[in-house]
């Protein structure tokens, strides 16, 4: 499973010309989901991603975590983050989950995640046409990979 981490001033999905999804301070989590993931894999970075210490404090320092700012989350699925790029020009999304195991691999993610916030976890529509927006703050934007945990 991979994850882009941005942290945001804040965050919206558009799905058709409507808002689906919008947040304020806290992380925009862009989600690639391989046939090899699992739970632990949730788990990991659930856990991970609330206690990274990436939000400023009053010493401008990065010494804060979502859950110390009671920041906001919103998260987008996203089959591309696995492309494979190595022959050709066109990426190769093989490594990719299928939807019939994605789907519940990402609906499992978004009540880990929610699990650990008091918001309301604000989503994307899993395989729709979404238009994201978003103010990158800092710019802050981490990449993480459960499968490279150590």
């Amino acid at each position: 499973m991979r994850v882009v981490i941005q942290r945001v001033k804040n965050a919206s999905v558009r799905v058709d010309e409507q808002v689906v999804g919008a947040i304020d301070h806290g992380l925009l989590l862009l989600l690639g989901i391989t046939q090899e993931d699992s739970t632990e894999d949730i788990e990991w970075l659930c856990r991970k991603i609330v206690q990274m210490r990436i939000f400023g404090d009053e010493n401008d320092l990065m010494n804060k975590s979502l859950l110390d700012i009671d920041g906001e989350v919103l998260v987008i699925s996203q089959f591309t983050l696995h492309a494979s790029t190595k022959k050709g020009n066109r990426p190769s999304f093989i490594a990719a989950a299928r939807p019939e195991q994605a789907i519940p691999l990402y609906e499992q993610f978004i009540t880990a995640i929610q699990n650990y916030i008091p918001q309301k976890v604000q989503t994307g529509i899993f395989g729709a046409d979404m238009k994201v927006n978003l103010l990158n703050d800092g710019p802050v934007t981490i990449t993480m990979d459960s499968k490279n945990r150590e």
